[in-house]
């Protein structure tokens, strides 16, 4: 099957307008066989594939071929821990030490209440405020989890379920409080 003009115009274009203005990490990129990895591959490469309408280009809809149109190649996967505990104050220094010690990116974990929506002054709350995560009853606690983190520049996530829209709603609101930029993902979302 011919590769149609179009086709290698685009791929052509991608090349050129996407990837050649990205900056690639030195490594090399090779299989374990030591045959070289190139950044894109197209109809040239797999006849009976449009590529363009079944598989996408990388960092375009559909993502099939990853979110970044350089993925590993341009900067390695974010590194996270998975942490919160006590206090907002406590998980706080705890941040600061992963991001000072290597981490990239940021996971919070936080205490049961706080995923069921209760205040840690809740009668069910009783025995499990601060143990098995962080407690985050107010937007104040939120922006002291995360003083003086880099919002804009560090991945970040939380893990949680149940009745969880204050920690949402709290991760959306105090980057932009903070002053991170509104082209910035809110918090709750990762970059990385």
């Amino acid at each position: 099957m011919a590769v149609e003009p179009e086709a290698r115009r685009r791929a052509h274009e991608w090349l050129e307008e996407v990837y050649a203005k990205l900056e690639e990490r030195e490594a090399l990129f090779e299989t374990i066989s030591g045959e070289p990895v190139r950044p894109l591959y197209t109809e040239e490469d797999r006849a009976g594939v449009d590529v363009e309408r079944e598989v996408g280009y990388p960092g375009e809809y559909p993502f099939t071929r990853g979110v970044y149109p350089s993925m590993y190649r341009g900067r390695l996967w974010t590194m996270r821990q998975f942490a919160g505990f006590g206090t907002a104050k406590e998980t706080n220094e705890r941040f600061r030490y992963l991001l000072d010690h290597g981490q990239t990116g940021l996971s919070t974990a936080f205490d049961m209440p706080t995923l069921m929506g209760l205040d840690s002054d809740h009668d069910r709350s009783l025995g499990e405020v601060g143990v098995e995560g962080v407690a985050i009853d107010t937007l104040d606690d939120m922006e002291t989890l995360f003083g003086g983190i880099p919002l804009d520049g560090v991945g970040s996530r939380r893990r949680s379920s149940g009745g969880r829209s204050r920690p949402t709603s709290s991760r959306s609101t105090s980057p932009r409080r903070s002053g991170a930029s509104r082209s910035s993902p809110p918090c709750g979302w990762s970059r990385t």
